[in-house]
Parts: structure tokens; C-alpha cells; sequence
């Protein structure tokens, strides 16, 4: 019977995985535990004993509704990863029916506990852990059930969370930092428990007292894990199923035969029911069901670098800000007294083509300045509102940015330096999106911040050459801006097994910029075109998070996002005097990646 079961799902296509903008966020994924993340360890000695063609081997082994690909299979594709079985060379250790240090015996072979599968791992590395791939440990469902089978509770609980510790110590130890640590989900809630009310509430405390040994060991032993807190987010499914795209949730989507590894479409007990299921047996997850424990994890995963983007984002605009100020005059002695000025400025942000985020904001900025033989005074304020995408369907951000400042400068006839001091009061407001199925949550949150600016900024011209009414000048220009931009640490609304909290953010961040400057000089409309090279000399700063739902966990680190420290930007406008009124239009842009780009327009008149 299995055989045709197997023939006849071999035309079915395979399902495909996604590659996401965020693929390089780590070098490799890897992954320990049993059933719950095995993607295929059984399929060879399965397919051998039913002497299946490899065709048809694709298609079972995994402890779901088969071909459909586990949590750790859709986290791996998400990332460019490898989540093949270990056995043929990949980087999914886990094993069904492994515990967490004993050894155990399936009927589809011997179960390396979670120990040997770590054992095996760094064995095959030389003993070293590479510290910028992602891990992951879920073990104990099945010491578990060894309790529920008649093992004492408290000794095979405790051995298991120790044992659980000590992994993570042997990880961390060799050298890995991001480990992602699972807790047990609420075997209450499955059909092999949830049949009786007494029965399910036996299960679920026999889970929550594991959880809390569990937390208890990790927290003792000091080691920083990624928390996924599948016992919360299976409560939060099963309580409103059909907003996660379910219909059942208390039955089992394949037929009790064959065994699980063998379940394909051809042994639902309906057609989809690896879509509207939650369980595809017992206890183990479908499909569908994989699909949300893959994007949260995932969501855990991005959350901290999202808010990397928010004080980021702000440096952009800050950065922006100050070039517009430094240059809002024209670089010749003034006459004596008093002079108003605005500019506006529609400012387009961009980062990896959008996929990180898409921003747009105007802005501007109204300023007096008071001049005497040279010499420059003055004050100005702004305001700024910035609309923000993060990209792929991960929610936005606004930001509000209003500004006061000082100006000061020097102008000559051949040379001419300015400074600025700013300080800016930042609102933001924050919608982080989670999808998880056909749900999708909305996190929330609106932190304040602040951001201290200070440029310095010269240049020295010559002419080069005379033109009708007037000559064209030439010549270096340099500057240098510095910012501190922090960002209150806040709680993202909602009690949910995806809400998270975030500490405060302080960045710096010092840009030196060279250039080369030509630019028309004459009484009609004068034309110029700045050409510079700019180095960011601070490295990009990391943000941690802590997951609301298991804070005896504390705080947890994601690989930063790395942004371009070099780059070249192009400023071209042109300066008229038009019905006496002082007036610039022009544009800067990036041209490599077109990160910040902006268009402004400055207009001033003596007072």
C-alpha cells in the first residue's frame, strides 16, 4: 500500500522556496533536534526497504504532510541556506525520536540524541562553530513523552534541560552566537491529548513545567539564545484558527496508516487538508503549520535589524539636512545686514532596492542670517515627516523631525568655511507586520528620539575662464558632519507570543567628504556642479531585542546590518536672482544604489 501511495504523489510538483532580500544575513544555517525539524533523515532506509526510485523518495520522510518542507527547510531557503538532511550532507541534524542526551531506537532506525547530533557537527569542523551562521535546538518533546510513556517526571525533565544547557554551552564555547532555542508547544492541544479535558490539561502542565525548568537552566548557565516560543504562538493558532487559514485544529490531517514519514496527498483525510489542518498526526505540525513556525522565526530574526533602519534613517535625513544648511549660500561675499531664507526638500531614501526599506519625506527649513564684512550669523529651524516602508510586506514607520540650529561662516572672494549645530526632536510611530499564514499581526510602537548635529564645511575656488556677462570658478570643497542620534527603547504593543522589546539605540556617525566644485559666476542664472567622495567613519551598530513573552530570557543579538561607508555623491543646480529674490533649485543623488536622493528648492532675500 505504501508503495502506491508513493507512485502515485511522485507527479506532484515539489514546493519552492523563496531566496529573500535578507538572504546574506547569515553563512549558514544549522540545525538539532528531532521530528519537529527533521527534513528527511529516515528517507533513505525508508526508501530502501520499500525499494522507492529517488523520484519517489522526495516526496516522504518528513514527520508533516508530505512533500511539504519543515520549519527549518523554509528558514534555510529563506537565508540561501542548506537544511537537507544531515546523512546526505546537509545541514539538518535533527532526527526524529531523538532526545535530548540519551540515545534512543525508532522503527525507522537509531535516534541520535541532540548531544551526539552536536557532536557530530563539530566533528566534521574541526571543533569549531561558525560564529556567523544561525543554530537552532528543539529537543525534549520526546523525553516528554518518555513521562507520559511512565519515566519519572522530575529526573527526565531535569536531565533533558541540562542536557539542553549543556549544548548550548558546547555551541557557544566553539564559537557560535546565534542560536535559536525553541521551548516545548502545548501538547494539551494535540489530538493525541486534547480528546480529554483532564487528559490535555495533564499534557499542557507536564509542557509548562518543562518550559519553566527549561528557562530556568538556560538562565542559570548565562548563555544568550534567540527565544521561539512555539507553546504561546500553537495557543494563540488554535485559538483563532480561521484567522491563520485553518479549519481544524483538533484532528489529525493524514490516515493513521501509513506512518507519518509516508503521509502524502494521496493520505489526507481530505483534499488540502495540509492547508487547513494544524496537526498532521498526533502531535506533529502540517504543513501549513510549519509555514507560520518558519515565519516566525523569521520575524524574530529581521525585528532587530528593522529597527536598526529607524535611527539609520535618520542619519540619512540628518546628513541631508545638514548639506542643505551649508549650502544654502552662494559661496561669495554678501553685503551687511539681515537675510531670510527657506528651503524645501523632497527627500527619497532606498535601500537594497527597496527590499530593506522605501522612504520618502519633505522637509524644510527656514532660517535669518546677519552679515558683516564677511562674516556670518544666524539661526534657523526645520521641520521634516518622513514616510517609510520596510519592504517585503514587514510593515512601516513615520518619523517627525522638527529642528533648531546655529550658522555660522566666513565668505571671501576666493574661499569661504561655515559651521553648523543642530538638534532635532524625533517622533516616531511603528507598525511592524508579522505574517504568519493568512494572518497577519500588527506590532506597534511610537519612541522618541533626538538627534545632535554638528558640520564644519570649506571650499577655495579660482577662476578658470572667462564667459559672456561673467567666468567660470573651479575648485576643492571638503566638509565633515557629525550626528548622535538616539531612540527610546519601547515595547511594541500587544501580549503575543511575537511582541518584543527593544533598549535604547545611541548612534554616531562622522562623514568626511572631498569634492571638486565648477560653477558658473555672473549676474543671470549660474549653473554648478559638485562632484564628492564621502566615507562614513563609524561602523553600523546592532540592535538587541527580548521577546515579551519569555523575558527571563533576556535579550538577544542578530547579526547588524552592514550599509556602504564609501560612497560618491553628484549635487547639481543652478542659482538665479529672480524678481529680487535669491533663488536655487538643484538635486543631489547617490548614483551607485540612489540610497538618499533629493530634490530642493532654496529661496532668500535681504531683509
Amino acid at each position: 500500500m505504501a508503495l502506491g501511495v508513493i507512485v502515485g504523489a511522485s507527479a506532484l510538483p515539489l514546493p519552492a522556496l523563496a531566496v529573500s532580500s535578507f538572504h546574506d544575513t547569515f553563512d549558514d544555517t544549522v540545525f538539532f533536534g528531532d521530528s519537529l525539524s527533521d527534513s528527511g533523515y529516515y528517507r533513505g532506509a525508508i526508501g530502501s526497504a520499500l525499494s522507492l526510485t529517488p523520484s519517489q523518495q522526495a516526496f516522504i520522510g518528513r514527520f508533516t504532510t508530505n512533500p511539504g518542507p519543515v520549519w527549518a527547510e523554509r528558514v534555510a531557503g529563506h537565508y540561501a541556506s542548506n537544511a537537507q538532511p544531515s546523512n546526505v550532507g546537509g545541514n539538518d541534524y535533527a532526527v526524529g525520536g531523538a532526545r535530548v542526551t540519551t540515545p534512543a531506537a525508532t522503527p525507522f532506525g537509531a535516534a541520535p540524541a541532540l548531544s551526539e547530533q552536536v557532536a557530530t557537527y563539530l566533528a566534521s569542523t574541526g571543533g569549531v562553530a561558525d560564529g556567523d551562521a544561525l543554530y537552532a535546538v528543539w529537543g525534549g518533546a520526546n523525553d516528554l513523552f518518555a513521562v507520559a510513556g511512565g519515566a519519572d517526571a522530575q529526573s527526565t525533565i531535569t536531565t533533558a534541560v541540562t542536557g539542553t544547557a549543556g549544548i548550548l554551552a558546547t555551541l557557544e564555547g566553539a564559537g557560535a552566537r546565534y542560536v535559536l532555542l525553541f521551548n516545548i508547544p502545548d501538547f494539551g492541544l494535540t489530538p493525541r491529548f486534547n480528546g480529554d479535558p483532564v487528559t490535555s490539561a495533564t499534557a499542557t502542565a507536564l509542557a509548562s513545567q518543562y518550559n519553566s525548568a527549561l528557562y530556568a537552566a538556560v538562565a542559570a548557565s548565562g548563555a544568550e539564545v534567540i527565544p521561539v516560543d512555539t507553546f504561546g504562538l500553537l495557543q494563540e493558532v488554535v485559538a483563532e484558527p480561521a484567522a491563520y487559514g485553518f479549519t481544524n485544529v483538533t484532528d489529525r490531517a493524514c490516515a493513521q496508516t501509513p506512518p507519518l514519514p509516508l503521509c502524502t496527498p494521496n493520505t489526507l483525510v481530505a483534499p488540502g487538508a495540509d492547508e487547513s489542518y494544524v496537526f498532521a498526526d498526533d502531535v506533529h505540525p502540517t504543513t501549513a503549520t510549519h509555514r507560520i513556525i518558519g515565519e516566525y522565526v523569521i520575524s524574530l530574526l529581521e525585528a532587530p535589524q528593522q529597527q536598526q533602519l529607524l535611527t539609520h534613517s535618520a542619519v540619512l535625513s540628518g546628513r541631508s539636512r545638514a548639506n542643505r544648511v551649508a549650502e544654502h549660500l552662494d559661496a561669495v561675499p554678501l553685503a551687511n545686514g539681515l537675510r531670510w531664507w527657506g528651503d524645501l526638500r523632497a527627500e527619497h531614501q532606498q535601500l537594497d532596492s527597496g527590499d530593506l526599506y522605501d522612504a520618502s519625506m519633505p522637509a524644510g527649513l527656514f532660517g535669518v542670517d546677519w552679515y558683516q564684512d564677511g562674516l556670518v550669523l544666524g539661526g534657523f529651524v526645520g521641520y521634516g515627516d518622513q514616510d517609510a516602508d520596510f519592504g517585503d510586506g514587514r510593515g512601516d514607520f513615520q518619523r517627525k523631525d522638527t529642528t533648531v540650529g546655529l550658522f555660522s561662516g566666513w565668505y571671501a572672494e576666493n574661499a569661504w568655511v561655515n559651521a553648523q549645530l543642530s538638534y532635532s526632536w524625533l517622533d516616531y510611530d511603528i507598525d511592524r507586520e508579522v505574517q504568519l499564514g493568512s494572518a497577519t499581526r500588527h506590532h506597534r510602537g511610537s519612541p522618541d528620539g533626538s538627534n545632535l548635529s554638528a558640520a564644519l564645511n570649506a571650499g577655495y575656488e579660482f577662476r578658470a575662464f572667462a564667459i559672456p556677462e561673467g567666468d567660470v570658478r573651479t575648485g576643492p570643497i571638503a566638509g565633515v558632519t557629525w550626528q548622535r542620534v538616539k531612540l527610546d527603547g519601547y515595547d511594541e504593543e500587544g501580549q503575543a507570543s511575537t511582541s518584543l522589546s527593544y533598549p535604547d539605540q545611541d548612534i554616531d556617525s562622522l562623514v568626511g567628504r572631498v569634492g571638486w566644485q565648477i560653477r558658473r559666476h555672473g549676474p543671470t542664472l549660474n549653473p554648478y556642479l559638485q562632484l564628492t567622495y564621502n566615507h562614513e567613519f563609524e561602523k553600523s551598530e546592532g540592535v538587541a531585542a527580548s521577546l515579551q513573552s519569555l523575558p527571563q530570557l533576556g535579550e538577544y543579538h542578530v547579526p547588524k546590518l552592514t550599509f556602504d561607508r564609501d560612497y560618491v555623491e553628484v549635487n547639481v543646480g543652478a542659482r538665479a536672482t529672480l524678481w529680487g529674490v535669491d533663488t536655487q533649485v538643484g538635486a543631489s543623488v547617490d548614483p551607485d544604489n540612489a540610497r538618499t536622493s533629493t530634490l530642493f528648492v532654496n529661496l532668500g532675500k535681504r531683509i
